[in-house]
Order: C-alpha cells, then structure tokens, then sequence
C-alpha cells in the first residue's frame, strides 16, 4: 500500500500479519459484503481482489464451471455495494498465466497481453467483463495483473509453493533424510514475489498509463525447478540426495506426528501442517511435473509492455528465495535449520 494510507484486510480467515487491520468476510454471503462496506469501506479509494475459490485437489477444479461461478458470484457480490462508494477511483484484478491456456496446452512463448483471448472457458474472463461493465458504468480506473507462480506467505493457501517446499524440507530434515528432489524434469518457469507484486500494484494508482489496462509481472528471470534445488539444501543445510519423483500430496499430509514433534522442538506457531500448507502439495507436484517424463512446455511472459509503462523494478529469484524462507522462519513458521 501507498505509505501513510490506511488499509483494511477482507478474508474469511485473518492473516498471518503483524499489525494488519483484519476485517472477516464471506465473499459468498451478499447480505456480509453490504454491511462489510458500509461499514469498513465507505469511503474506500483503491480496492485490491485477490480472493480465489479452488476445490479440493485443486488441479481438477480449473475447467469446472461450477468453480468459475463461483468466483465470479465473489467478485459481484463485493462489487454491488461498492457501486454506493463515491470515493473509489481505481480496483485491481489479479489473474494469471492460465490466462494463456497454459494449463490446457503449450503457450505462445512468451505470452504477451495483446494477444486475444485464449478460447476456454476461464473464471478471469467472466470476472473481466463484469470488471469492465461497471468500470464503463461508474467511472472506475482498473489494472489486471497476469503475475506468475506467487512467491509470498499466506496460511492455508490452495497455490503456495513457499509453504509445500519449506514444509517438505522441514520433514525431511527432522527425519535425518537428505532434501532429494521429489520432481521430474522441470521445464523454464518464472516467479513473482509478493513485495515486488505489491510495489507495481501501488505503482500503477499514480501512473495514468496503467489505467484499464493488463499486465504480465515476473521478477525478471527465469528457473527451473531442478536448478533452483541446491538453494534449497543451502538454504535448509541438507545433503543433496537422490531424485526421488514422488507426490508431495500423497507422501507428506499423513506425517502430521512428525511435523507436531517439529512445532514443539523448535517452538513453532502451532499451526497444522494443512493449516500451513492448505492444498498446496497438490501445486508442488503440477509444478514439480511429479508424474512427468519429460519436461513440461514452458510457460513464459514478456513483461516488455511494464517495462514500457515506467515500471522495472525486479528481483533475483534465488535471492527472494533466501529473503522468504528467512522471513517464514524468524516468524516461526518454518524452523532455522541447524548449522
């Protein structure tokens, strides 16, 4: 957020974040949404939705249309009352790579916000065209942002890599195992990190070229899941082991014995691993291309139009890397490995 601006948080669960002004809320429950703004956002300028609703499992659930309503039933029903607000200016929309089809078949590479949309069935198109409907109606700016894998903290998460790897290291060095690579071939990636997310988020209130438009994020490199392991060893001072492809989802919920013997040894947050984790190991393993052969199709983004737009603030990702895993385990989230 701008420095100095006030900012209240809507989720169904309060977040993990000192000093957050918390405000519960059920996306779902119409009647909440109204009372929520009358009462919290009446005179709210800028509203950032980042709310998703995944089903169980995960992967299954993003061509299902039932889902797709849904999401779109969240998005309109915070937006009805947000049509009384005669302050708001601008509302941000997050989206993400499947906006290219990259969960149904290999990308254009590199995906760029010009090209028309992609023909599937997808909750961000239906969430865009209400978004631009009431735009048009009341006079909103808006941005969509297109950000890739999202590195930050969020409890509970369906999509937190960050949470299912350092929640799998935890377990494998608590057992004395080495962190062998749990994946198959890995294809090039990129990343976004959530601070860097949130600066071009905040960037693009001010700059008029931001306005009603879309925008890919990454950090500015690129990755393979395989390249990035021995970081995590440094990182968690664990021996490099053996590739090992195994399902995340199926191999580390049921250690929930060991991860309490963690919480307790090194005086964690006494949080579950689900808790922590949420449907996360299932995102592990698509990313980790757990039952594949060979590598995946590469999804990438250009971020030329950013660029162009005035924003080029990046960040190494190994280097986020190292800055979260360390933030996750002063807030004892995660334990300090021993050196």
């Amino acid at each position: 957020m701008k420095e100095n601006i006030p900012a209240v948080a809507l989720a169904r669960r309060a977040p993990d974040l000192l000093g957050a002004n918390f405000v519960s809320l059920d996306l779902l429950d119409p009647k909440q949404c109204e009372n929520v703004v009358k009462t919290h956002l009446h005179d709210v300028t800028h509203v950032v939705y980042a709310a998703l609703f995944e089903q169980p499992g995960l992967i299954s659930g993003w061509q299902d249309d039932q889902q797709m309503q849904t999401n779109l039933t969240m998005l309109s029903n915070i937006m009805a009352p947000l049509k009384t607000v005669e302050t708001l200016e601008h509302i941000t929309l997050l989206q993400g790579t499947k906006a290219y089809g990259a969960h149904i078949a290999p990308m254009r590479i590199p995906g760029r916000e010009r090209e028309p949309r992609h023909p599937h069935n997808n909750f961000y198109w239906l969430q865009e065209d209400l978004l631009n409907a009431e735009a048009a109606r009341q006079g909103w700016r808006f941005t969509i942002w297109r950000p890739q894998i999202i590195f930050g903290h969020a409890l509970n998460a369906p999509m937190n890599l960050l949470a299912a790897l350092g929640v799998y290291a935890a377990l494998q060095a608590h057992q004395g195992s080495s962190l062998a690579y749990p994946g198959g071939p890995s294809g090039v990636m990129e990343a976004i990190d959530a601070n860097l997310l949130a600066r071009a988020i905040c960037f693009a209130w001010s700059h008029p070229g931001f306005d009603n438009e879309t925008f890919n994020i990454t950090n500015g490199d690129v990755f393979t899941m395989e390249d990035i392991w021995p970081v995590l060893n440094d990182l968690f001072n664990l021996e490099p082991g053996p590739v090992e492809p195994q399902l995340l989802a199926a191999t580390c919920y049921d250690r929930e014995a060991i991860w309490s013997d963690i919480v307790s040894q090194h005086k964690l947050k006494p949080y579950t691993i689900r808790q922590v984790v949420g449907d996360s190991f299932f995102y592990a393993d698509a990313l980790l291309n757990a039952r594949g052969s060979a590598p995946p199709p590469p999804s990438v983004l250009s971020t030329i139009k950013l660029r162009k737009a005035g924003f080029s603030d990046c960040i190494d990702t190994e280097d986020m890397l190292r800055n979260w895993f360390g933030k996750l385990q002063s807030m004892k989230i995660l334990p300090s490995p021993a050196r």
